[in-house]
């Protein structure tokens, strides 16, 4: 059913994502699709990595090891933006796009009182993706 699963990561706080980076394995076993780690950072230096350059060789590095850890089959999708906290939602959309990805498993946050003020990442996605989004929280 799914050939290629999108997966949004913030390399800084990876071990936040555990449930939806199993879901997503899971996912991806069951369907022998690819997971694509999608990963947006600035054009400045940053807690990860000091350059595009150093991010992309970053995420590739953990999308291998994620492959080799869940024995899936995995791409890296680094993307550069502007300003991440202000374009991620439609750099997201458009790297649903440019992978091809055929559904998006993202990891969310429990709602709080800002939600009401700022939607969430996965609420956006999901209300504007082509592609069905499961938000994992």
């Amino acid at each position: 059913m799914f050939k290629r699963i999108l997966v949004p990561v913030d390399l800084a706080h990876a071990g936040r994502l555990e449930k939806a980076l199993g879901c997503a394995a899971d996912l991806a076993r069951h369907h022998k699709a690819t997971v694509i780690y999608v990963g947006v950072a600035a054009n400045t230096p940053g807690p990860v990595a000091h350059t595009p350059k150093e991010f992309a060789a970053k995420l590739d590095a953990f999308a291998k090891a994620q492959a080799e850890e869940r024995g899936i089959t995995t791409e890296a999708h680094a993307v550069t933006s502007h300003d991440p906290s202000i374009d991620l939602d439609p750099t997201l959309l458009k790297a649903v796009d440019e992978t091809g990805a055929d559904l998006v498993v993202m990891a969310s946050h429990v709602p709080n009182i800002t939600d009401y003020v700022w939607p969430s990442n996965g609420g956006t996605v999901a209300g504007h993706a082509k592609v069905s989004v499961m938000v994992v929280r």
